[in-house]
């Protein structure tokens, strides 16, 4: 179902509520007069020249930070939403609220986007993979090591709304870290896009760090002088390695051209250029991450061709020495009456001496050989 398609639903639950608001709600805005029920809601705010100041629910957060930057030459003030995994009626009513383009918020309730960064008249709507390594518990029962997840941001001129999808990268840390730092948090909607950013391209350097400590593990495993030849391991690490590569590979042309754009105010340009060259330095650690992992994949599999042949050598080695014995056993075996040595006193032991040097003779030359 297209977005469009569920605003009307929304306005009508927003009229049934209205219904029972008391009068002291009937100076704010219609479309912002009550919210929804929402569990997915995890925290908003209202800030004001960097300061948190007190709302009792999101209509009342937007009502002072309009008011307050109508009646400042500057807007300083802003708000911010934090969701996760939210139904459609939700993120439908927070687009009546702010005015979302009904296609970003299509993409927000049904998340599995590509990574982008697409304008909507003044408003920008970031996809921002989330990727977290995963304990080897959890990895060993899911068979994943790299867990996967998704942030999308809408960023306009006085508020903020993150639609986070997956248990990964949450953001409650960074909202603390802004809210410590008046300076930070007063740099506005785009200050908080770019924390976020930030926030999540730091995880993808650590994810990348310990993807590179396992390939280098399995590549001291693969050349090792008792190989475990575990290339269900590597193929795993191999596919990890290109949901990484997903991750991040698209992410890196929007956001080297996003300090470009009209939308980012000149003071937070350097910011999210710093961003980018994180960024780039990402892309080309897992670029040579995966070159890595092919590399390893491809002697793990001429190891393994090695080893399967020395294995061979051995076995028809051990076959030709006992084939010896086995052939004149075989010969003296048919009962003939005459043959030589049968009736001799001395004819057992010179066979047996003669089958003892002839698998002495060849142990000795496949040694040499180096089949043995």
């Amino acid at each position: 179902m297209r977005s469009t398609l569920l605003f009307p639903r929304m306005n009508r639950h927003t009229r049934v509520m209205s219904a029972h608001l008391g009068a002291t709600s009937m100076d704010v805005d219609p479309i912002v007069r009550c919210v929804p029920p929402s569990n997915s809601l995890v925290e908003f705010g209202a800030y004001v020249g960097g300061e948190k100041v007190d709302a009792g629910g999101i209509p009342e957060a937007v009502r002072l930070v309009r008011e307050h930057n109508q009646a400042n030459e500057v807007p300083d003030a802003y708000v911010w939403v934090g969701l996760h995994e939210p139904a459609a009626p939700e993120v439908e009513w927070l687009a009546d609220v702010f005015g979302l383009h009904p296609l970003a918020v299509e993409d927000a309730i049904k998340a599995h986007q590509r990574p982008k960064v697409e304008r909507y008249g003044d408003s920008l709507f970031v996809v921002l993979k989330t990727v977290a390594f995963l304990d080897h518990e959890v990895s060993a029962a899911s068979s994943e090591i790299i867990g996967t997840g998704e942030i999308m941001v809408f960023v306009g001129p006085d508020f903020v709304v993150t639609v986070r999808h997956g248990r990964h990268c949450p953001l409650g840390d960074v909202r603390e870290k802004l809210e410590s730092k008046p300076k930070l948090i007063g740099r506005g909607p785009t200050g908080v896009l770019h924390a976020i950013a930030d926030h999540v391209v730091d995880k993808y350097l650590q994810v990348a760090d310990l993807m590179q400590a396992e390939l280098e593990e399995v590549e001291a495993a693969v050349f090792a002088e008792v190989s475990s030849r575990d290339i269900n391991r590597i193929y795993q690490l191999k596919r990890e390695m290109l949901e990484l590569k997903r991750a991040v590979g698209p992410l890196q042309t929007p956001f080297n051209a996003l300090p470009q754009r009209r939308s980012i105010p000149s003071e937070m340009r350097e910011y999210f250029r710093d961003v980018g060259d994180h960024l780039s330095r990402v892309c080309e650690q897992v670029q040579s991450s995966n070159e890595l992992s092919d590399s390893i994949l491809q002697a793990a599999l001429a190891r393994s061709n090695a080893l399967a042949n020395e294995d061979m050598r051995k076995i028809s080695s051990w076959v030709a020495i006992i084939s010896v014995p086995t052939m004149i056993a075989g010969i003296y075996g048919m009962n003939f009456e005459h043959m030589p040595e049968i009736s001799s006193l001395y004819g057992y032991p010179v066979v047996i001496g003669v089958m003892v040097v002839a698998c002495t003779l060849l142990h000795r030359a496949f040694r040499r050989n180096g089949w043995l």
